[in-house]
């Protein structure tokens, strides 16, 4: 009886906290209460940007169950895969500054790769269309805290599939993208984002948590959920080596988010508009096939409306893209 009841008081408090601007007929906030109530979901925040101007920011429920912390606009989230975007903005970045040209072949920056590598590019390393081997799921076991290392064992394996045959989302592809980067650039990638993205859009609570994961200790870090199958909320640990938090270890806020899409937008991080333009562009394959991809929070922007959405909770394996199209669409249908 006191567990199912705890449940309920759980649930009482999600619904009942929000923190931001709200309205009972707001639509957006209807369909965030709907998906928190169906994916349990125990902390979120919600940031849309509209012509270049951050219109909606909300925060729901508890960043820490534990000590009944509430969300707000500086708890920061890790944003997962939502990392390989400023990944992407780095690359773009380099090849403004013509250190980098996304049609050569990684052996033009990188030594000793194998054949079966030589004729891989930048760009199908970037939209996960090489056919390399994936070192993170790998049964062998092949992530280590050292990246030579862990080239050198993932090396060994064959291709998987001809380079631009299909998309696989691969950690080594962007294993490979840090290092070229950290060569063109000659700085570490957590200091070149942090100077040329996070200081440009002001992601202040960015800057300060840096690249992490949970062992890490730093103000305002949500803690990480799951629903277990008995029904019980327990907690998660993220652990993200360190030579793969620049594929996934970034920590931010739904807001600082927006504003880095706003800085992109009006071209404080990307100057000229055909790089930002191929940096939007959805990725098509051999097949034809568009490739996409969804993880626990998620960010869709839509450049022809001038729309971005922004979605940051602190649920492992809730998938937002249903949504993020949902809230999209309320603000499409405005036009």
């Amino acid at each position: 009886m006191r567990k199912k009841l705890n449940k309920i008081v759980l649930l009482l408090a999600i619904f009942m906290i929000t923190n931001g601007i709200y309205s009972q007929g707001d639509k957006v906030d209807n369909v965030v209460r709907e998906m928190i109530q169906k994916n349990n979901i125990i902390g979120l925040q919600l940031a849309v940007v509209k012509d270049n101007k951050i219109v909606k920011e909300l925060n729901y429920g508890l960043s820490n169950i534990q000590d009944s912390v509430l969300v707000d606009n500086e708890t920061v989230f890790n944003i997962n895969a939502i990392t390989k975007a400023f990944t992407g903005v780095a690359l773009m970045q380099l090849v403004e500054n013509r250190k980098l040209n996304l049609e050569e072949p990684i052996s033009k920056y990188l030594d000793d790769l194998p054949n079966t590598w030589q004729s891989i590019t930048i760009k199908e390393l970037a939209t996960h269309t090489s056919g390399l081997p994936d070192i993170w799921t790998s049964e062998e076991n092949l992530l280590t805290q050292n990246n030579i290392t862990s080239l050198n064992k993932i090396k060994e394996l064959p291709v998987v599939f001809e380079p631009g045959e299909r998309f696989d989302y691969n950690q080594t592809n962007y294993l490979l993208l840090v290092m070229i980067i950290e060569k063109v650039s000659g700085k570490s990638f957590d200091k070149y984002l942090i100077e040329n993205e996070f200081e440009k859009a002001e992601m202040k609570n960015s800057i300060k948590a840096g690249f992490a994961d949970y062992y890490n200790v730093f103000k305002r870090r949500r803690s990480s959920y799951k629903n277990a199958r008995n029904g019980d909320v327990i907690d998660v640990y993220e652990i993200i080596p360190e030579n793969l938090r620049t594929s996934a270890g970034i920590y931010s806020t739904a807001k600082e988010i927006a504003q880095w899409i706003i800085a992109l937008q009006n071209h404080q991080l990307i100057k000229e508009e055909k790089n930002l333009e191929t940096l939007l562009t959805s990725m098509i394959l051999k097949n034809e096939v568009i490739a996409s991809l969804g993880v626990s929070s998620g960010m869709y922007i839509y450049p022809k409306d001038n729309l971005s959405v922004i979605i940051l909770t602190n649920a492992q394996g809730f998938r937002p893209e249903g949504y993020l199209e949902n809230i999209a669409s309320l603000f499409i249908e405005k036009n």
